[in-house]
């Protein structure tokens, strides 16, 4: 049956294309963003790529107003809205914690009145910390927030209790959260909260903790976006692409394309709610290699990464997921391989301006002590 389905944060990356699979279904979709100037940029206008069909609201998330006008009608909720920025969250932590936490506060408060039959939440592989590792022994263990001394001396993997080296492996949801950064708390907050909140209230509501999302829409001019379109951006000026530590850091890329997918399958998947869930593509690959392959595609093969042997407060060294209980609990199966995916990224990119921040935010890091 047709409803009507609020994305907050609905016209940035991840919900424009979610919104564009839910009119697609025969649903009616409403956005309630803030359209801020750092992923927007400063002209405060309705994205070109949001569907003419969304019922777009400009209003902020911390307006109680703005929340409840935009909640009129509505059958499901997309809890999008958030700062998004590991390094950004270390020194703007006011900000984050205001917008992240207290957002999410305002739009339960609205839903405490008017429940709604399903609340999605977007929440973060950050919320791990480090991913789960094998130890020497064969045993499953942890991963720990590296200790400074071994940061300062460039010894980035990971190591047990006595420095034998840990080997990563898939994370589960099972892990406990190691949080290492204002944004990781941020988001781990905001999925307690609705879940909390949703079993109090009779509201059904699913977390799904997506992994690093890549594809077109992603804000190119935004040096806190994913670190796909980051590199993308550095290439498109004719730049490396700045990459932290040693480049072997190993991540999980998840097409936008797939989270939608799973996003769809979170609307309606009766054994969803309650739980969480990863949203990642299940492998793996280092930093380099994505600069590389990201390099090659966009025609850019001679442009190789700046290795800058340096470390910003809040990065984990390995996470990947897990993603068996998607599987097996949503129907969840990713389905757009890596080069396909960068294919259609570097072709959105032909032509594209973006505005080179990169530095910028290395100096707000180092300006506060929060690179090593």
């Amino acid at each position: 049956m047709p409803k009507l389905i609020l994305i907050t944060g609905g016209a940035g990356f991840i919900g424009s294309h979610l919104a564009d699979e839910l009119l697609r279904r025969g649903h009616r979709v409403r956005v309630l963003d803030a359209l801020v100037s750092q992923v927007h940029g400063d002209d405060g206008e309705r994205p070109a790529y949001l569907d003419p069909e969304v019922d777009l609201r400009v209003g902020d998330v911390l307006d109680p107003r703005a929340v409840s006008e935009a909640l009129e009608g509505v059958d499901a909720v997309y809890h999008f809205a958030a700062m998004v920025g590991v390094g950004q969250s270390m020194y703007q932590i006011s900000d984050y914690t205001e917008v992240n936490n207290g957002g999410t506060a305002v739009l339960l408060e609205a839903l405490a009145r008017r429940p709604v039959g399903r609340l999605v939440v977007a929440s973060s592989m950050s919320i791990y910390g480090e991913g789960l590792c094998r130890g020497a022994d064969g045993s499953l263990l942890p991963g720990r927030v590296r200790p400074l001394d071994r940061l300062r001396a460039r010894r980035w993997e990971l190591a047990d209790a006595d420095g034998r080296p840990l080997t990563p492996v898939a994370t589960p949801e099972t892990k406990q959260p190691d949080l290492a950064s204002v944004y990781a708390l941020s988001k781990y907050d905001q999925e307690r909260l609705c879940l909390i909140v949703g079993r109090a209230y009779g509201i059904p509501a699913v977390a799904l903790r997506f992994f690093n999302v890549y594809g077109p829409r992603q804000a190119l001019s935004n040096p806190y976006t994913g670190v796909l379109a980051i590199f993308a951006s550095r290439l498109l000026n004719g730049l490396p692409p700045l990459v932290f530590e040693d480049g072997l850091q190993r991540r999980d890329f998840v097409n936008v394309h797939d989270v939608v997918g799973a996003c769809v399958l979170a609307l309606e998947a009766p054994k969803a709610v309650g739980r969480v869930f990863n949203v990642g593509s299940g492998r793996h690959r280092t930093i380099n290699q994505v600069a590389e392959r990201l390099a090659s595609v966009m025609g850019r093969e001679h442009i190789g990464p700046e290795i800058t042997q340096r470390h910003r407060a809040g990065d984990i060294r390995h996470c990947f997921a897990d993603i068996s209980l998607a599987r097996d609990l949503l129907g969840y199966s990713p389905r757009v391989d890596f080069d396909e995916g960068l294919a259609e990224l570097a072709g959105w990119l032909e032509g594209r301006i973006a505005i080179n921040h990169v530095e910028q935010a290395g100096r707000e890091l180092a300006e506060r002590g929060l690179t090593v």
